[in-house]
């Protein structure tokens, strides 16, 4: 899983598989859902992040890996 995060369009990206989307749904105002070929999720899309979320922390709970920063 991958976040990546706009500032020019104040956007977030989540990718939970790094595959192509081909079908999109808008589940509440600016969040939209990515679905693959097969029906599953592939990422979501918040637009106006900052105005939703807390941008300024990141908290990774029990996650069975080592998390490794990526620049």
């Amino acid at each position: 899983m991958k976040l990546h995060y706009y500032p020019e369009t104040d956007s977030l990206y989540i990718e939970l598989k790094a595959e192509p989307s081909v079908d999109s749904q808008e589940i509440a105002d600016n969040v939209v859902v990515d679905f693959g070929d097969d029906g599953s999720v592939v990422g979501i899309d918040i637009d106006q992040a900052s105005k939703k979320l807390d941008l300024e922390s990141l908290e990774a709970v029990n996650f069975p890996k080592i998390l490794t920063t990526h620049r």
